[in-house]
């Protein structure tokens, strides 16, 4: 499904706050193939920044959090300069900086994968941005025993290794919120063919969602368990009329 949610996160509860579906309203020619195929004539990233812009104002967020596929050079700026919002975006590897604004100046970029980095930020300075940010490197373990790296990039410049990395493992909370409505509220089931239907079941799905997330917060379960409950109790109920219907009635 090719679609951006803003999610906001208040007293424990994460809330979309902004949708955008991607639409492939254009026709490309691939060059290798000479087939032909359809594209969004609006990027992803583009969405992203038109999310946080009617977000801004409506909503106080601390930070933006986001992965290394929305950690572009304009939606740092944007996040920064336009919505004076602090950010911390994941980074692939192979992206450069200079550990000084003199390193900088003089146009002296090194891979942040050479960088030893420990359990500590370090400040850096990307090339198309004129503010520091701070770098940091997390190392964790992945459920098949392999070892994972994710870096860090963080404009809010008072912040410790800790805080950083605990303040990201919030946009966490995005993954479970996709995983939700996939598996709890038939998101990506839809029946329709219509464009204008696929986008009210789409709505409806996301609206299943907050109503799940405000259950939730009441019963102190998740949502897999509430979903659990009530398909439990729909069993339950059809069995006992099953037997009502299946007891001879008197003469």
């Amino acid at each position: 499904m090719n679609f951006l949610t803003a999610l906001v996160e208040v007293g424990g509860m994460r809330l979309p706050c902004a949708v955008e579906f991607v639409k492939k309203d254009t026709w490309v020619t691939n060059a290798k193939t000479g087939k032909e195929k359809r594209k969004s004539s609006v990027t992803k990233n583009e969405l992203f920044r038109k999310m946080l812009r009617g977000c801004y104002g409506k909503f106080r967020f601390d930070y933006v959090l986001a992965d290394s596929w929305y950690s572009s050079v304009e939606n740092m700026d944007c996040c920064k300069k336009e919505l004076r919002s602090d950010f911390i975006m994941a980074l692939k590897s192979n992206r450069k900086v200079a550990l000084s604004l003199e390193d900088k100046e003089n146009k002296t970029y090194i891979s942040i994968e050479t960088l030893q980095l420990g359990q500590q930020t370090v400040e850096v300075w990307f090339e198309e941005l004129d503010f520091p940010l701070l770098l940091t490197k997390q190392v964790f373990k992945n459920e098949n025993g392999t070892v994972g790296e994710l870096y860090l990039a963080c404009s809010d410049l008072s912040l410790s290794y800790v805080e950083v990395t605990t303040i990201y493992k919030k946009r966490w909370g995005v993954e479970e919120y996709h995983k939700s409505i996939k598996s709890n509220t038939g998101f990506a089931k839809s029946p329709t063919k219509k464009v204008k239907t696929q986008m009210s079941h789409y709505v409806l799905s996301i609206a299943a969602y907050i109503k799940l997330e405000w259950l939730k917060q009441r019963t102190n379960k998740n949502h897999f368990a509430m979903k659990a409950q009530i398909y439990l109790a729909a069993q339950q109920a059809a069995y006992m009329e099953l037997q009502k219907l299946s007891t001879p009635r008197a003469a």
